[in-house]
């Protein structure tokens, strides 16, 4: 069996898959700016690992399985991928996220890295002795947009600090160990209004591109803080800044953007046309929620499972869309 990776992928995140596999692959590391090149190495390739998918070739009607190494397809052209061509998908990134948009929700309730810079310079402000109480986020209001992995993972975590969630999502289904309520996107309105925070999680397409727009951000509570850790295409980026700068909603927690650099490539423009850096109610990072030191080795083995499982002829994981 033949396995084509993209050079820009063999940057060590793909280096755990050989130690997983228990079947015979061959792999080889194929530069696809050589449309060529690539279209050649696909007549004998049967397995592929590729993020995006924007090509046109004719050799790829031999390739059996397409395995993107993450959960987002908006970068795969359908269309353009051999209708013999499984498409799958891994996941993995859960734990991360989750685990950020916790510690980004008690970062902005307790400041403790205010706090900190406060107090070195000698200001006991915000102590038992003196000044504001921080917050808690116990009785607060979760709400949680798209219940996927990402959402359900969100929500076990806030259950455990005593948070009310809340959550729409396209196909609605009772979670009681985790959710107090599961609607569907048309209740979008009431989570809204009732949400403290909400976390956007739902996958980017035709129906979530720019879902969050100056209707919602008007919808929400003026002291809500929205997070994003989705697609950045899902919230109007100039609808979030305009809200944000006038004080219409209390702040943003944003992970993923706009505009980036090329991969590989520490410093890039900046990440949005609007200058989110210079307002003071927003909390940004440059789309580390799920680049963890355990999603490594977790992702090389969900994409090396498929392959052993693709070469042994049995049924693949996480199969976004079957082979005609």
């Amino acid at each position: 069996m033949r396995l084509l990776i993209k050079k820009i992928d063999d940057d060590g995140r793909l280096s755990l898959v050989p130690q997983f596999l228990d079947t015979d692959w061959d792999i080889e590391v194929i530069d696809t700016q050589d449309l060529a090149a690539l279209d050649r190495a696909l007549a004998h390739a049967d397995a592929m690992v590729s993020m995006s998918w924007k090509w046109e070739l004719r050799q790829a009607s031999n390739l059996k399985l397409l395995q993107l190494p993450g959960a987002g397809t908006d970068e795969i052209d359908f269309a353009r991928v051999p209708r013999a061509t499984a498409i799958c998908n891994c996941y993995e990134h859960e734990i991360g996220i989750a685990e950020y948009v916790l510690g980004a929700m008690l970062e902005w309730t307790i400041a403790v890295r205010r706090m900190d810079w406060q107090f070195r310079r000698g200001s006991w402000a915000g102590s038992y002795l003196c000044g504001p109480r921080h917050g808690e986020l116990f009785g607060k209001t979760l709400g949680i947009v798209g219940y996927g992995r990402i959402g359900r993972g969100v929500a076990q975590r806030a259950k455990a600090f005593g948070m009310r969630v809340v959550a729409c999502t396209r196909s609605p289904r009772p979670d009681a160990a985790f959710a107090d309520r599961v609607d569907g996107m048309e209740r979008l309105g009431d989570l809204l209004a009732d949400a403290d925070f909400i976390a956007v999680a739902a996958p980017l397409n035709d129906q979530t591109r720019g879902l969050f727009d100056t209707r919602a951000f008007a919808a929400m509570r003026r002291t809500a803080v929205i997070i994003n850790v989705a697609r950045g295409a899902i919230i109007d980026e100039q609808a979030l800044y305009q809200a944000l700068a006038e004080r219409r909603i209390g702040g943003a927690i944003i992970d993923v953007w706009y505009r980036y650099p090329p991969q590989g490539q520490p410093q890039g423009p900046r990440p949005s046309v609007f200058p989110f850096h210079e307002l003071d109610n927003v909390l940004m990072t440059p789309h580390v929620s799920a680049w963890t030191d355990g999603l490594l080795p977790r992702r090389n083995r969900a994409v090396a499972t498929n392959l052993n499982r693709l070469a042994r002829g049995e049924a693949l994981l996480n199969v976004v869309r079957a082979p005609a």
